[in-house]
């Protein structure tokens, strides 16, 4: 049977020093294999390839068949290592923390403990107020990038 633990190893092999990183291997029934990966200046379809091709040649179909797909973690999929915050300092979060709270803001800071968010506070219809918020890995359940599609 192929194990995430053995996927792991080849994935972290093959990322070794580039910039590369795995954000998460989901293996489902019938050795449906899906692995995520994303880099601190993105992923390339190049990327992806390389990746399939070298795990393809570093697992056995004739002892046990699967079916795999490598594919970047995307911005419709959730932020799941602190590594991928890095990448969205100057840009806008949707975060939910663990105790059911909810706020979306710009990501001003993010380090190997957490994040701060610069959200925006409507005091009244003509006034604003930004404030600073910030929130350690463990607090936020799930974070999604905000897609925009406005000028600005």
């Amino acid at each position: 049977m192929i194990t995430e633990k053995q996927l792991i190893g080849l994935i972290q092999n093959f990322l070794r020093g580039s910039d590369k990183f795995l954000i998460e291997v989901v293996i489902k029934a019938s050795n449906h294999i899906m692995v995520f990966i994303d880099g601190d200046h993105g992923v390339t379809i190049d990327d992806c390839k390389g990746l399939s091709r070298y795990l393809e040649q570093n697992l056995d179909r004739e002892t046990e068949d699967f079916d795999m797909v490598v594919s970047s973690a995307g911005a419709d999929r959730p932020l799941k290592v602190p590594r991928q915050y890095q990448r969205y300092i100057g840009k806008k979060l949707e975060v939910a923390t663990v105790n059911g709270t909810k706020a979306e803001g710009l990501v001003v800071e993010a380090n190997d403990e957490g994040i701060k968010l610069e959200v925006e506070i409507k005091k009244s219809k003509k006034e604003i107020v930004k404030n600073i918020i910030a929130m350690s890995y463990v607090e936020i359940k799930s974070a999604k990038a905000v897609i925009s599609f406005k000028k600005a």
